[in-house]
């Protein structure tokens, strides 16, 4: 059972929600209150009002955010979903330095317009993002394994569920199907 409660900041231009599980006790890569539907298409604006809520929710440290826009410029994490299939739209695995974090975490942001990510693979090469899945670990170890795990998730997701997904504008229907969907 989820219980969906919805805040708007002032402009009204981001979503913060919050999707109550009652019944799940397994350790969790998601939490219900770190999901985001957004309207910003700024990508530093976009990192600048989640990582306020992740930091009132104390899974980020105060530098984070400036660490999160320095990384980004340095080390793209925009991924081309191409290979998987032409009908999906590309996606971006920001991250930091786990100095920055507090916790182990994906949190999902659903851009309701495209923003502009560089590519992970071909730096120079822009791409127009249409979700986030914002990794934050306190592990150094286990960045690779979060990181393989989303790659997984997108080979082994049927191409229509992840445009569902991709498309959402529900935190609520976001949080399920991850949390339904994404192998811990």
């Amino acid at each position: 059972m989820f219980l969906k409660s919805v805040l708007y900041n002032k402009n009204r231009n981001f979503c913060l929600g919050k999707a109550e599980s009652t019944t799940n006790t397994k350790k969790n890569l998601f939490d219900p209150e770190a999901v985001f539907v957004t309207d910003l298409t700024d990508r530093n604006a976009i990192f600048k009002t989640v990582s306020q809520k992740l930091y009132d929710l104390g899974y980020v440290k105060e530098d984070f955010l400036g660490d999160i826009i320095e990384r980004e410029d340095k080390y793209p994490t925009g991924i081309s979903m191409r290979p998987l299939s032409r009908d999906l739209p590309d996606v971006a695995v920001p991250h930091t330095e786990g100095d920055y974090v507090s916790t182990q975490l994906i949190v999902p942001i659903a851009l309701r317009n495209y923003s502009t990510f560089n590519n992970m693979i071909n730096p120079s090469e822009e791409l127009k993002v249409k979700f986030l899945f914002l990794i934050l670990n306190n592990d150094p170890d286990m960045h690779s394994t979060i990181l393989a795990k989303i790659m997984d998730f997108f080979a082994g997701t049927p191409v229509d569920e992840l445009n569902e997904l991709f498309n959402s504008d529900s935190n609520e229907e976001i949080y399920d199907f991850l949390e339904n969907n994404f192998e811990n």
